[in-house]
């Protein structure tokens, strides 16, 4: 009978999947790769020349703060595809990268414990080799890439590695170690370590921290055995960091490698010879602030910053540092922002400087493009102002340079941008050629808003004193677009449910279509930006850079919490959503700041900031946020509660003020409080105040065991509910359990996970599960709606019979009473009835087949259709699991006749792992992070927008298309039959007059 079930299970499935055709259309996906690392010094974007390739055919390679490696299409192409990544374990860290020849080799991990490399035109993985354990590093810096580096020797595919700050290897194209070195001095701490590689000799720069001071040691070792030939160390008068040091080499065989750090306002350097006996020099001329890293260490050149800020030219000649040019008005200035220098190479290795600034007289950005080898040996400057849109994407945070083609006179320069707001752009000279919204990386929050109905409105004025030939006249006139009419119409009743897709909706038009399908994403990410994606194609429809407001002078950043629609299109009017979030200044203060736009265009409803301008909030809560809530009923009011339990109330409105003291007695809330690691769940309900604000006040605290840590609060969804319980097959019925007040908790402590279902109003624990974790490991998802509660989670493995390590998904279903027919009316009780405790849950547990990383149900208009399992789990797919699988009550026999009235099946502990059910097809849908449902105008239809690394859309129906016709329906038959019908009644009518009127003249 089990190859019967299965099959049935199969079946189930396949009529529910989507069509092959369907993929791409009702579906989309944006992979993403994330915003460069450009804070740390080893894995900013750089450009990479293609060996017997054009130069605008080079490569843009990048590390992001997704964790991902990455390389973009080359300069050539118009968009902006990414020609491949590498996605890295989120507990392999990338620290550091470099591009050799055809191949480009990674360090990740702490102190870079494992390096891989790769074919750099396609992302193939070529060699992955672990150096050392993770958990054995010596650095005392946070950055742990500080305390590793990646050398090359010419004419070898050898790798030389850093590691942990003190150990040096040689790794050989197959991954053989030749050789291995480690400093025997283990008394300081490495604060930062460097490679210089010439083909003899290996350098080691180490940067060590000792409790008195700070000391430079430098080795030297035999490139061939690895041997140590020499050591010394320099002793620091003043304490210096790791971007007061270098170390600069060439190509050229005649220039020593040497060592430069900054000390005292003097630049200091040190030749570096096999046995380390050279004394160090100063740069004499000027008094410097800071040296900078513009990635040409290995070209020998980097620039210096007067005490005015004045950017110099250094260049490594043949026994000292040479200055060879000074930016002309880089010194500190109202005129301009700050500087950022930048180094590239052209497609010949010839070194460019380049400096890149936002003039606040002519409000655009200016670069000036240093070339030291033109004119003769002379150097060439060229420069150009370009339209760089701040209000679109914040400031200029990193540049990265290369070079096309080259003349004696002239230069084209490529820049690629890195913003403030996770935008990438490049730039050839003064033209945009592509721009990348890669903080779609970092939504925080998201909310989906229906559009409105197209409005039609008269082309003309009607005049009763029109004349009849122009009341003909204009009715001809707004008939012209009938035929139009007609063929959509047809187009749509022939194409079924699909009509309204991407390819279909006017993008310029922001209407809904026929099925409500197509909605506005609004979504926020930490990065201060706020989105309207189109929910049927996932185009950028507005953005906006949330302004800083008093923190602009200072810096700071805006750090999403909650968003909330406050009026949608059944209030009249067009959809407005509010995002609350919080405001760290760099000075360490921390307010709530609100911003209200409208859902359709972005635009500031409170009229502050012009379309054209960044977004300025509204300052709300002179400190943190504590929690926000929206206010039940039809005023949709944001309710928010600051560190002192005061409330506040946004729009500030006498309407919402008093729909506010009209609920305050009925709000029941739970908060986290207490210190890390003594948290408790504490309800409060809400207090009118005689003067002042109303205050929320504890009416309960929760008893959880010491040292359990809460994980997450789950608040039950408040949307429709069609159905009050479940008629079994023996026609008695299970009453669902419906406390409003319901939350469901997540909890981790050393020893156990608990998944807790909290009644918010009197804090009685409705239903409590402990799970065994080892070591603290906790990997627990859940959802909650309506009566039915879903969790996830790692079991460790037991001793006895029949059980194993995995995943399981637990199903639970809460119900009225103790026995069927038992009715409490849970939805209409009192807080204070002893019936809220009259419950009876309901599990069962299956064998989950993957690791998830999100977790949430479908949603419907009506709440009629079934409501789906949705998750996205860790091999990149998003997939759906129907609720006919996980019901608690499927029978562990065969299904008696009464079972199989309420579709019950027989129990079998493993989910199927369905093909049919991934959601995301053959789309690779990365670290997606968190689901988002919301109905659409059919009742079988919910939309599904997951967001994490990629973006991906798309719409399920959990019942099937029942309130639409099917794919398959012969469409043209049923045209065909009613045409035939209506000719046939046509023709018979006539027959039937005659026989009427004959027969009452026999009558």
């Amino acid at each position: 009978m089990r190859w019967l079930h299965f099959f049935g299970l199969t079946l189930c499935s396949t009529v529910l999947a989507l069509y092959e055709s369907d993929v791409g259309v009702v579906d989309w996906h944006h992979p993403l790769v994330g915003v460069p690392l450009t804070s740390s010094l080893n894995t900013p974007p750089t450009f990479h020349s293609i060996p017997g390739r054009p130069p605008t055919e080079a490569l843009l390679l990048t590390a992001t703060s997704s964790n991902v490696l990455a390389c973009t299409a080359h300069l050539s192409l118009s968009d902006s595809g990414t020609a491949w990544r590498f996605i890295f374990a989120p507990t392999d860290h990338i620290i550091h990268y470099q591009q050799h020849r055809d191949i480009v080799v990674s360090l990740s991990g702490p102190g870079g414990s494992t390096l891989r490399t790769f074919d750099c035109l396609t992302g193939q993985l070529i060699l992955e080799k672990r150096l050392h354990a993770p958990h054995t590093d010596h650095l005392e810096s946070d950055d742990v890439g500080l305390g590793a580096a990646i050398a090359f020797i010419p004419e070898s595919d050898d790798v030389f590695a850093l590691t942990n700050g003190r150990t040096v290897r040689r790794i050989g194209a197959d991954g053989a170690v030749r050789w291995a070195w480690e400093s025997a001095d283990k008394s300081a701490s490495v604060v930062y370590a460097k490679l210089v590689t010439t083909p003899s000799t290996v350098y080691v720069i180490s940067l060590t921290k000792s409790s008195t001071s700070k000391t430079l040691y430098i080795s030297s070792l035999s490139t061939s055995t690895g041997e140590l030939v020499a050591s010394t160390s320099v002793p620091l008068s003043v304490a210096a960091g790791p971007s007061d040091v270098l170390a600069l080499s060439s190509d050229a065989a005649t220039l020593i490698p040497r060592v430069v750090w900054l000390e005292a306002g003097t630049i200091l350097s040190v030749a570096l010879v096999p046995d380390l006996t050279e004394k160090h020099t100063s740069v004499m001329g000027s008094a410097y602030t800071r040296i900078v890293d513009i990635g040409l260490q290995n070209k020998g050149h980097f620039v210096a910053l007067t005490m005015n800020d004045t950017g110099r030219v250094l260049k490594l000649d043949v026994d000292k540092l040479k200055v060879i040019w000074e930016f002309t008005d880089s010194g500190k200035s109202g005129r301009h922002a700050d500087s950022l220098y930048i180094g590239g190479l052209d497609r010949d290795g010839f070194p460019y400087i380049g400096r890149v600034f936002w003039s606040f007289v002519v409000r655009k950005a200016s670069a000036h493009v240093y070339a030291p080898h033109l004119a003769a040996g002379q150097g060439l400057v060229s420069g150009f102002t370009f339209n760089f849109d701040t209000e679109a994407h914040g400031i200029i945070s990193h540049v990265a340079l290369h070079t096309a083609y080259v003349k004696e006179v002239d230069l084209l320069p490529y820049l690629a941008l890195t913003t403030s707001t996770g935008a990438v752009q490049l730039w050839q000279g003064d033209i945009v050629q592509w721009t990348r919204e890669e903080g779609l990386s970092r939504l925080q929050v998201a909310e989906m808003v229906e559009l409105p109905e197209q409005k039609i409105t008269a082309a003309h004025t009607v005049d009763e004193r029109d004349t009849f030939v122009e009341r003909i006249s204009r009715q001809l006139t707004d008939a012209k677009e009938l035929h139009l009419y007609m063929l959509n119409f047809v187009k749509r009743f022939v194409a079924g449910p699909n009509a309204s897709t991407q390819k279909e909706i006017a993008f310029d038009s922001l209407t809904r279509d026929a099925f409500g399908f197509r909605q506005v994403i609004v979504t926020a990410n930490d990065l201060g930006k706020v989105y309207g994606l189109d929910s049927t194609s996932g185009a950028i429809l507005w953005n906006r850079v949330l302004g800083l407001g008093w923190a602009a002078q200072i810096g700071g950043q805006v750090i999403p919490s909650k968003l909330f629609v406050v009026r949608t299109i059944a209030d009249g009017g067009s959809p407005e959503a509010v995002l609350v979030a919080q405001r760290r200044a760099s000075n360490g203060l921390v307010d709530t700041v609100l911003f209200h736009v409208n859902a359709l265009t972005g635009e500031d409803v409170l009229g502050k900031s012009p379309a054209d301008e960044v977004l300025q909030g509204v300052d709300l809560i002179s400190g943190p946020l504590l929690e926000a809530y929206q206010l039940p009923g039809n005023h949709k009011a944001v309710i928010l509660l600051d560190e002192f339990r005061q409330v506040y109330v946004y729009p500030e409105t006498p309407a919402n003020e008093r729909a506010l003291a009209k609920a305050i007695g009925k709000l029941n809330v739970v908060l986290r409080t207490g210190l890390p690691g003594q948290r408790q769940l504490t309800g409060h309900q809400f207090s009118n105040a005689d003067v002042g604000r109303p205050t929320a006040f504890a009416t309960w605290a929760s008893s959880l065991p010491a040292g359990e840590e809460i994980l997450s609060v789950i608040p039950r969804p408040s949307g429709p509910v069609a159905s009050l319980g479940k008629v079994l097959g023996n026609r008695t019925t299970l009453y669902k359990y419906l406390n409003p007040h319901l939350v469901a908790v997540t909890t981790a402590s050393p020893d156990t996970c608990g998944v807790y279902v909290i009644d918010a109003a009197k804090g009685s624990i409705v239903y409590h599960v402990s799970i065994a974790a080892k070591q603290g490991r906790c990997d627990l998802h859940a959802t909650f709606v309506e009566n039915w509660l879903a969790y996830v989670y790692w079991e460790e493995e037991y001793q006895w019979v029949g059980q194993t390590k995995g995943r399981r998904l637990v199903s639970v279903e809460l119900y009225e009473g103790s026995k069927p027919d038992d009715k409490t009316r849970s939805s209409e009780l009192s807080s204070h009835s002893n019936k809220t405790l009259a419950v009876t849950a309901i599990e069962q547990s299956y064998i989950f087949p993957h690791a998830i990383t999100s977790i949430t149900t479908t949603s419907t208009k009506y709440g009629i259709s079934t409501k789906d399992i949705i998750v996205a789990n860790e091999n990149g797919q998003i997939q759906s699991f129907p609720r006919l699988f996980l019901n608690p009550r499927r029978t562990k026999d065969k299904p008696t006749a009464e079972e199989q009235e309420e579709w019950l099946v027989q129990y079998d502990p493993v989910l199927p792992d369905d093909a049919h059910r991934v959601l995301s097809h053959n789309y690779h849908v990365a670290n997606i992070r968190h689901i988002l449902t919301a109905p659409a105008l059919l009742e079988s239809t919910s939309l599904v927008f997951a967001y994490g690394l990629d973006l991906f859309g798309t719409r399920v129906a959990p019942s099937g298309t029942f309130d639409v016709l099917s794919e398959t329906f012969n469409k043209a038959q049923l045209v065909f039959t009613i045409c035939g019908l209506a000719a046939a009644i046509m023709a018979t009518r006539p027959m039937v007059r005659r026989k009427r009127l004959r027969e009452r003249w026999y009558q």
